[in-house]
């Protein structure tokens, strides 16, 4: 009973330290960057044909979300599927459920559903954004 003890012990240190090294290790930072803001809605003109609701992640946009697409050089600064961002201008958090073209950088777009003419009314925009994003403490 007393080995049993111990193991139960020693396994239970080992978990707790290996939890709290790999804690350590990182830590969210929130990144404001400037973007330019397009907006972009569920039609073939300006989506995948075919299959107007589907993003390059796999995900299906319904009109009402709150979702945006992400230039790819903005994934490799941290902001990538499912990251919560905020947009300043507009309200609550938007959901990144979309890529854009590899041409594009530092730039989203903004799901707007069916409303074209909100989208055209959003215009281009530079807009600063917020997000958390997990950082390395070795860098």
């Amino acid at each position: 009973m007393i080995k049993i003890k111990r193991h139960t012990t020693a396994l239970a240190f080992i978990s707790i330290a290996i939890l709290l090294i790999g804690c350590a290790e990182t830590k969210e930072k929130n990144t404001t960057l400037t973007v330019t803001a397009t907006a972009y809605n569920s039609v073939e003109s300006q989506t995948k044909k075919g299959n107007v609701g589907l993003a390059a992640w796999g995900d299906t946009l319904v009109p009402g979300e709150k979702a945006i697409a992400v230039s790819r050089d903005l994934i490799k600064k941290g902001l990538s599927h499912n990251e919560e961002v905020k947009i300043d201008g507009l309200e609550g958090a938007y959901i990144v459920k979309d890529k854009m073209n590899k041409r594009w950088e530092s730039k989203i777009d903004i799901y707007m559903g069916l409303d074209e003419e909100a989208a055209l009314e959003w215009g281009k925009k530079k807009v600063e954004i917020q997000y958390y994003r997990e950082e390395s403490l070795k860098d």
